[in-house]
This record gives C-alpha cells, structure tokens and sequence, in this order.
C-alpha cells in the first residue's frame, strides 16, 4: 500500500511539471479565480483591486469572436487571430502591476469597441508574482477582458543587458517589446505597445488606425527638437565607423513607451536580431547610457512614422535622477505617460502627489489601504497641490477638451 502511495505521489508530481512546463502554459495562461493580495506577497494582505466597471460596444462595433481560457476547465482559447481586433501588448509585474491595471482601466473606458480590444500580457518568469497569479487578478479585475498572458524568458536578453543610469532601467522585462515578434501569435501582424506608466484619454482605436507609409515598421511621436547626441556617449561619436549609422538618416528623438509596430516587416527584417546587435557591441564598448531606449534610437531613428504628439505626453514622471514634478507640453493629450523615476502611484501613496497626478488616479482600481487614506487627508490639510482650478485648466486639454473622465 505504501509503495502504491509512492507511485501515486510520483504520477502526481511529473503531471504537475508536464503542466507547467507545457507549450500551453508558457504561451498563453488565463483563469478566472480571484485572488487577493496576500498571494501577490503583500505581507499584510492589502494589495487588491476593485472589479472595473463594464465597457460595452456600441452598435457599429464589428462583431469579436468571444472565449474565453481557463487551464483545465474545458473552455476554448479566446483567439487572437480575429482581423476585427485591435491588439494591444504591455508587460505585467508586480513592481508595476498598479500602473498596468490603470492603463488598461483608461483604454477600456475611452475605446470606442473596448470588446473589440486584445491585450497581449508579457510576464517575468520569475517575477515574485507568478504569472498565473497574475493572470488571476487581471481576470478577477475586468472579467470580461480579452487577454493572454505569455511568459518571458529572462535568459533570453539577461547577458545583453549592461548596467543603466538607474536600475530600473536593468529590468530583463524591459527589453521584453524587442521579442514581440517572437512571443506573440504569428496571426497577430500588427500591435500596439504601451508602457505600464501610461493612461490613455482617446479611442485607442485612432492610434490602431495609423498608417505605416512605405517600408517603416514602427510608428511613434518624435521629438526633433531635443539633443539627439545625448543620447550616446562621446565614445559613441568619436568612432566614424559607429556614427556612421545615422550618415544616411535625419534621427529624431522617440520615445518607446508608445509605439504602433508592423510585426510582418518586423518578423521578416528580423529587427530583433538587428537591436541584439547593437546591445552587443553596447557590452564590448559603452556607447549609450539609457537602458533599453538606445539600441531602438541605433535601429530605426530617422525611419519612424510620425504619429502625433497628443499621442505620448511624455516625460510625467520627471527625469531619471530626482523624479521632479513636470507640467503638461503645449497642444491636446490623447495619452499622458510617466515616464522617468517619478510615479504617480508611489507619490499619491506618500502624500506628496504632484499635481497631474491626480489625471492618472481617476483610473486607479487599487483597494486602498488606511494608511493611503491617512496620507491623502493630510496632504489635504497641509494645502494639496492638485487645486480644482488646476485640475480643470489641465483637463481642458485632455481628449481635445472632454474631460468627463475626471
């Protein structure tokens, strides 16, 4: 009997790893169960979100097909394939978990056809959330999202990566839009990838709408302005063999925390392969100092479709050093971004918000906690930044003038 137990333990075990280690499982993992913050790690248990409101179609909306996944309970895989949808990939960890949950909130609340919309999830593999808890909580947030949650290798870029002006910046999950075209479904030819630092205050379907012209691959808001020699070393420019990469182009500043990119001419130009190369030579001899940002300036700067400003009010979250407060750049928002070391959440928590701050938080399911409630009365009472006057003036320019998200 006790040898039978044995056995019974063993088949029990290697079904578990087959499971885990299954195409199935790497790919793509969705559920349905809840899941609360002590199984994210919270040590009190608080880190939990509300259930967001129902987005629904409105009656032009071309019809999605549905399904939903649920590992082992006998429902069929939502498909990514259908042409009516627009996908949207972003990555997904615990450290920004309250940053991806808002951004989604935001692009479901302002879309047009918020069920015609796929969110392509890329999760660490050994993030301290796993990904299947992850998928949970994205799951038990907006229940009727269609999603997939792929996993991403970290030893895939890990000896690429060399060291940043902040270690943020290190993250393997970071690189992780450089293998788009790799972890997504090779039906999905087109999508648009957002950091988790974003809210998006339009129809996400105007920026799916943009038109790649000729052979460009990606597109995004450039910034022609701004120093682009600073954004590498002098070891950089002094080499004429180096600098002679962009002899035949006029390179432009983006940002890419927001850009719409064409996976067949990516899969096809084996542009993945194309950025490694430069993080290559990175390793052998410093040539940048900014993290991911670079090897995507060497790549496809000066040869990147313009798409407008509105579309990434960048820079939010102040610079990489000191996180400082920043204000809105002239013109209409259709997508605010926080980007740098400031972050509106950790800010909101402290008490000490800067004043667009209170733009993102609108979109914010996070439960919050008593303490954050205590910080937030005693800013208040100290004299808060974030004056009615302000808010109304700043969101006068959000979405061309609508402002009811506020």
């Amino acid at each position: 009997m006790f040898y039978i137990s044995r056995i019974n333990a063993v088949v029990l075990f290697v079904s578990t790893v087959v499971l885990l280690l299954s195409p199935s499982f790497c790919l793509g993992i969705r559920s349905f169960p809840a899941v609360d913050g002590s199984e994210l790690g919270s040590p009190d248990g608080l880190l939990r979100f509300a259930e967001a409101p129902e987005y629904r179609n409105g009656a032009d909306c071309a019809a999605a097909d549905g399904g939903v996944v649920g590992l082992g309970l006998g429902q069929r895989m939502a498909s990514s394939c259908d042409p009516s949808l627009v996908h949207v990939a972003m990555t997904l960890d615990r450290e920004y978990l309250r940053g991806s949950i808002a951004a989604v909130h935001s692009v479901l609340k302002h879309a047009s056809c918020p069920n015609n919309v796929f969110f392509h999830f890329i999760a660490a593999e050994f993030d301290r959330a796993s990904p299947r808890v992850l998928s949970q909580l994205v799951r038990s947030t907006f229940p009727s999202l269609r999603f997939k949650v792929y996993i991403f290798r970290e030893d895939t870029v890990i000896n690429l990566i060399s060291s940043s002006i902040r270690e943020a910046l290190e993250n393997p999950l970071n690189y992780a839009r450089n293998y788009l075209g790799d972890i997504l479904d090779p039906c999905v030819d087109r999508v648009i990838y957002l950091d988790s630092d974003v809210v998006v205050v339009d129809d996400i379907h105007k920026l799916w709408s943009t038109t790649l012209s000729g052979t460009r691959v990606i597109g995004a808001p450039e910034y022609c302005h701004a120093n682009f020699t600073k954004y590498f070393t002098d070891g950089f420019w002094s080499d004429p063999v180096l600098a002679r990469v962009f002899g035949s182009r006029r390179p432009c500043y983006f940002n890419t925390g927001v850009m719409v990119m064409d996976l067949v001419r990516w899969r096809e130009g084996n542009y993945r392969k194309r950025i490694e190369n430069w993080m290559e030579v990175q390793r052998k001899k410093r040539i940048y100092d900014l993290g991911s940002l670079p090897p995507f300036l060497l790549v496809f700067a000066g040869n990147v479709e313009a798409i407008d400003h509105r579309w990434n009010q960048h820079g939010l979250g102040g610079d990489n050093v000191r996180g400082s407060c920043r204000s809105l750049h002239p013109g209409p928002v259709s997508l605010l971004h926080w980007s740098g070391k400031g972050k509106p959440w950790a800010r909101l928590d402290e008490g000490k918000p800067c004043p667009l701050d209170s733009l993102w938080e609108p979109y914010d399911l996070y439960d919050k906690p008593l303490t954050y409630r205590q910080n937030v009365a005693k800013a208040e009472l100290l004299g808060s930044p974030l004056s009615p006057s302000y808010l109304s003036s700043s969101a006068s320019r959000l979405n061309g003038g609508r402002s009811s998200f506020l």
